[in-house]
């Protein structure tokens, strides 16, 4: 099993810059789908990562040897690439047919996931502190989603076709997690994420619209270059941040997504209110905002 550097204080400012790249993504994903559909979306991104990557490793002389794979490699690439292009399609999917507040609450179950999956396959531990921290997390979710729960309970059919969807697509996201921090055996990150950028890329092209990115404009092409870097850099901080620190910490830092999220929505809706719809915060909402905080720290930080 891949064991990780040590180095957490890399690993702590990877995830941070993952949480915030994630946090206002749904935002710009909402305002694309108004106008190119899921499977060019979709595509576009993944094309674009993988030039990038590509470049970047052939600059560096460090472009994958596939021929040296292992065959269980080659079967966790296989599955890392289809599970985290699944990921991609019932995300975007749940988010045309929801909001971005409510896709990041939902998809909010594959951090929960992702740690327990660490602590079950990589003997990651938490101690007392950390499972303190679990519980004071568990209550903030509660108090934080409390409003956008009610919602769910009370929205139309396609509301909650939505909401499942991205449930499942966290699922599915933690499997390619775990796939990915395994491959740190074999490769580096940057080329684990450049086979599973192509694999995806090639593997939306046959739905994609490809003429249809050429009629995108002004504002909609700067948010759709905007999603395409936003996936290379998040993911490749996430990618380097599992070299670096556990699984289970990783993923506690990663439960501090929704607030970027809200806190976009609310930045957004005073810019340019005509974009998103605002997203109003109780007391209690704020109060479990807080104990997500301290929670995902008290997992994050506290030395074993």
């Amino acid at each position: 099993m891949h064991q990780s550097s040590g180095r957490w204080r890399l690993g702590l400012g990877l995830s941070l810059l993952a949480v915030f790249l994630w946090g206002v993504l749904p935002i710009a994903l909402k305002m694309m789908l108004e106008v190119v559909d899921i499977y060019t979306l979709i595509w576009f991104r993944f094309l674009v990562s993988f030039v990038l990557v590509a470049v970047y490793l052939g600059i560096r002389g460090k472009l994958p040897n596939i021929k040296q794979l292992s065959p269980n490699s080659g079967k966790l690439l296989a599955i890392a690439t289809l599970m985290l292009a699944s990921n991609y399609f019932l995300f975007t999917q749940g988010l045309a047919l929801t909001s971005p507040a409510n896709a990041e609450v939902i998809i909010q179950l594959a951090t929960v996931l992702l740690g327990f999956g660490g602590l079950v396959m990589f003997q990651e531990r938490y101690n007392l502190y950390q499972w303190l921290g679990v519980v004071v997390l568990t209550l903030g979710y509660i108090l934080f989603f409390h409003a956008q729960l009610t919602n769910l309970i009370t929205s139309p059919r396609t509301y909650l076709f939505g909401s499942g969807l991205v449930a499942l697509g966290a699922v599915v996201w933690v499997i390619y997690a775990l796939a990915q921090k395994q491959l740190l055996q074999s490769l580096a990150s940057a080329q684990i994420m450049l086979i599973i950028y192509g694999g995806c890329t090639l593997l939306f092209t046959p739905l994609a619209k490809i003429a249809t990115i050429a009629t995108i404009t002004d504002i909609n092409l700067f948010t759709l270059i905007f999603c395409a870097l936003n996936t290379v850099i998040a993911y490749g901080a996430f990618a380097e941040s599992l070299e670096h620190w556990e699984a289970s910490r990783v993923s506690a830092i990663l439960a501090l997504t929704p607030i970027v999220t809200l806190i976009a929505i609310e930045l957004t809706t005073l810019i340019a209110p005509e974009l998103i719809p605002p997203e109003n915060l109780t007391s209690l909402g704020i109060l479990g905002a807080s104990l997500v905080v301290c929670g995902s720290v008290a997992i994050a930080l506290k030395k074993t």
